[in-house]
């Protein structure tokens, strides 16, 4: 059985995987990219992104296998991730 921490690890490394494919003009990626990207097994990939689908962060369009063939990250999905990018960043005073 996978640890919470694990599942929001995997579910952060897709949301950075999408987030990096919206940053160099690619609106959606493969499953199978997106699997081989991470290394993650089907199952593991199928948990991250059902979730992530349920908080409105991304969308998918899921094969008969219960696995992603395409993968991108929604409006909300943009939004949270540069919260996270602006969040991490120094703030002027810290340089």
């Amino acid at each position: 059985m996978t640890t919470l921490r694990k599942r929001k690890t995997y579910r952060m490394a897709v949301l950075r995987s999408l987030y990096g494919a919206v940053e160099r003009n690619r609106p959606e990626v493969s499953g199978a990219t997106l699997r081989d990207e991470l290394r993650l097994p089907d199952e593991d990939l199928f948990a991250a992104c059902s979730y992530l689908v349920g908080e409105g962060l991304i969308t998918v369009d899921w094969t008969s296998h219960r696995t992603p063939a395409t993968v991108s990250l929604t409006h909300e999905g943009i939004r949270f991730m540069e919260e996270e990018e602006e969040s991490a960043a120094p703030t002027q005073g810290d340089q």
